[in-house]
């Protein structure tokens, strides 16, 4: 399916991976910035992370127009978890245990491969 063309500006697919990247790492701060929200009770916190959250998603929404859906939302995915678990092991104090750094490098892998494959 081609692009679709209603935006007022073109982008190109190296943009559209950069969009995409973005989008991840923003998805790392709105995930791990779920803990502060402590359940959505506290409405500094949930209205960031629900503004960073819809930031994330729209530019998940404009990477997929120049980019396969599916590589766009695992890669967006892969991004965000293997960032989510850095962040908690840095910010959080979470275990850092060679097995979990193992399994974000295999993540880091899915994401490189998705970029590379044709």
């Amino acid at each position: 399916m081609p692009p679709e063309t209603d935006t007022p500006w073109t982008m190109s697919v190296n943009q559209a991976w950069a969009l995409l990247i973005v989008a991840g790492l923003l998805e790392t701060i709105w995930a791990v910035g779920l803990k502060t929200t402590s359940g959505f009770s506290k409405l500094g916190p949930t209205v960031i992370v629900s503004a960073v959250a819809w930031v994330s998603f729209a530019l998940l929404g404009l990477a997929m127009k120049h980019l396969p859906a599916g590589t766009a939302y695992a890669v967006w995915v892969g991004v965000g978890a293997a960032g989510a678990v850095l962040a908690g092991i840095v910010f959080l104090g979470e275990s850092a245990s060679p097995m979990r750094l193992a399994c974000v490098g295999l993540i880091l892998l899915g994401v490189i491969g998705l970029k590379l494959a044709p």
